[in-house]
């Protein structure tokens, strides 16, 4: 069995996963600092191609080769309150149950410790842009808290509050999750394989609603796997080779142990 057909690695179902989020998008931001949610990006303009269909524009911060915006981030902040980007990617050091993220520290601000980089134009984003896809790779109690020690931005507003943004999605390393805005909460959308329910719900520190047999994250097909690790990992070693480096290594790694 060749590399291209040995099976998809975690990473690659989670940039799958973000490819499949973004159907019916125009127009995708990803900001610094983000390798899967820029290869799913780049996964789903590359099946979008390939299908002869209208092409998806996407800007990934920090890239030369991927990035329509020549004005950095205040561009990007021009076009999304325009209207003009369709889905954007947050992350945060924790999130809770009802979208709300923090991206300053633990504790009581201003003697939060440690401290985190800031909430930046995370706000403003998180207001404007309809589908905003929450990704955290590490799925803990410590990152998905009851409620977050600080507020960088809410998750979602009150009644009468122009509001077109906010939470679409929350994509982790064991589980993919939908915000259910009249809830305002999140709720089970499906667990990654070898994953259970038990296990994403002692690692959560909140309640969601969930399903009493969830459904499992589907797997690319070998197309798709192909197309990612071919067209898709050579543009994302532009902007990320560090990460794509890693990633095929652990293809290879996958490849040699479905071989043995």
């Amino acid at each position: 069995m060749s590399h291209d057909m040995s099976p998809a690695t975690p990473r690659e179902i989670l940039i799958c996963t973000v490819a499949g989020l973004l159907d019916g998008c125009r127009c995708v931001a990803v900001g610094a600092a983000s390798p899967v949610p820029a290869a799913g990006a780049m996964l789903a303009r590359a099946l979008r191609d390939t299908a002869g269909e209208p092409p998806l524009r996407i800007s990934v911060l920090g890239s030369e080769a991927h990035n329509f915006f020549t004005n950095g981030s205040a561009e990007l902040f021009d076009a999304a309150g325009q209207g003009r980007i369709d889905a954007f990617f947050l992350g945060g050091g924790q999130i809770d149950r009802h979208g709300n993220i923090n991206l300053v520290g633990v504790g009581d601000y201003p003697r939060s410790a440690p401290r985190w980089p800031g909430s930046f134009g995370s706000g403003y984003l998180y207001y404007v842009v309809p589908r905003v896809i929450l990704y955290r790779e590490e799925h803990s109690p410590r990152v998905f808290v009851e409620k977050v020690d600080f507020i960088s931005t809410p998750g979602t507003s009150d009644p009468g509050v122009y509001r077109p943004g906010g939470p679409y999605a929350l994509l982790t390393g064991k589980a993919l999750f939908d915000f259910d805005k009249d809830k305002r909460g999140f709720r089970l959308a499906s667990l990654h394989p070898d994953h259970t329910l038990e296990e994403v719900t002692a690692a959560t520190g909140f309640a969601f609603d969930h399903d009493p047999d969830p459904a499992t994250t589907p797997g690319p097909d070998a197309a798709t796997l192909q197309l990612l690790r071919s067209r898709v990992m050579d543009e994302l070693c532009e902007t990320y080779p560090a990460f794509a480096a890693e990633l095929r290594a652990r293809i290879q790694t996958t490849d040699r142990k479905a071989t043995a």
